[in-house]
C-alpha cells in the first residue's frame, strides 16, 4: 500500500501486545479521509485496542514489514493529534468534569482538561464553537447543567460534542451505546446521523448492529485480534457473515437504512 493524501490511516502488518498478550495480529488496513466506517465484532476480538493504537495509546511490535502511517506520518506529538481526532470513550475524561456544567465541559475539549481551570485563556471563538458542537449534538439546553446531573445519553452528546469542538478530521467512538436505555440510543444515533451528513469521518468500534448508521456504507469485521472481513456493509450484514463471526445463529431486519438482530 502506497501513501496517498487521501488517506487518513494506513497500516501494514501490524501487531499489537498489551502486557504479555498479543492482541492484535498481523492487521493490514487504509481508511480514507472522510469514510464512514463501522468496526464489528464481539467482546475482546480487539476493536478498542485497534482504537487506542490509532489514537498513539497503544504501540505496534516493531519488525521489519510493520508500517503505521496516520494522516501521512509516521509519528506524532500525542497533543498535536487531538486537534486532528475526535476520540470518545465511555468514560468521562477526568474527576472534575462531574462537576463541570455542559457548556464548559464542551469548551474544555479544546485544551484536553476536566474542566476550564484558571489559567486556561477561552477565546470568544472557542465559545461560539462549544456552542455550534452543542447544537449539532441537539444538547444546548445542557449548558448550564452540570454533567454529573446528566443521564448517561445527554453525558455521551455532551462528550462528542466536546470531541467535536476543534473539528476534527475524524471522528473516533469506541461502543457509544454502551449502557444507554432505548430512547437515549435513538437521540444518539439521530445525533451521530446528522455529524456524518457534515462530512466529518466517522469510525466506530461496536459490537452493536444497530449503532452502524445509514451512513456508514463500510464494515470491518474483527474475530480474535484479526481482521475477519472488510467490505461494502450490504455485502457483509449476512444472517452467515454474522454467523460465523459471532458464532451464533442471527436474524436480521433492516429498516430506513438501520440494520436490527435477534
Amino acid at each position: 500500500m502506497e501513501s496517498t493524501g487521501s488517506d487518513f490511516l494506513q497500516m501494514q502488518h501490524v501487531s499489537v501486545a498489551r502486557g504479555d498478550n498479543v492482541v492484535l495480529h498481523d492487521l493490514s488496513l487504509r481508511i480514507e479521509h472522510g469514510e464512514h466506517v463501522a468496526i464489528l465484532g464481539p467482546n475482546g476480538c480487539g476493536k478498542s485496542t485497534l482504537i487506542k493504537t490509532i489514537t498513539c495509546q497503544c504501540y505496534p511490535i516493531v519488525t521489519p514489514e510493520t508500517q503505521l502511517l496516520l494522516l501521512g506520518r509516521r509519528r506524532w506529538d500525542v497533543s498535536q493529534l487531538r486537534s486532528h481526532l475526535g476520540v470518545v470513550s465511555a468514560e468521562l475524561p477526568g474527576e472534575r468534569t462531574p462537576v463541570t456544567n455542559g457548556l464548559d465541559a464542551v469548551t474544555a475539549g479544546f485544551f484536553s482538561a476536566s474542566m476550564l481551570w484558571p489559567n486556561l485563556h477561552v477565546t470568544p471563538d472557542m465559545r461560539d464553537r462549544a456552542h455550534e458542537a452543542l447544537y449539532l449534538m441537539q444538547a444546548a439546553h445542557l449548558e448550564k447543567k452540570l454533567v454529573g446531573e446528566m443521564s448517561a445519553g445527554e453525558q455521551r452528546r455532551i462528550m462528542i460534542a466536546r470531541a467535536l469542538v476543534h473539528r476534527p478530521q475524524m471522528l473516533l467512538l469506541d461502543e457509544p451505546s454502551n449502557a444507554l436505555d432505548l430512547a437515549a440510543q435513538r437521540e444518539l444515533r439521530e445525533a451521530l446521523r446528522r455529524v456524518a451528513r457534515e462530512g466529518v469521518g466517522i469510525l466506530m468500534v461496536t459490537h452493536h448492529l444497530a449503532d452502524i448508521l445509514p451512513e456508514i456504507d463500510r464494515v470491518i469485521m474483527m474475530r480474535d485480534g484479526r481482521i475477519f472481513a472488510d467490505g461494502p456493509k450490504n455485502e457483509l450484514i449476512t444472517t452467515r457473515k454474522l454467523r460465523d463471526l459471532f458464532g451464533v445463529e442471527v436474524s436480521l431486519v433492516e429498516h430506513d437504512g438501520s440494520w436490527h438482530s435477534w
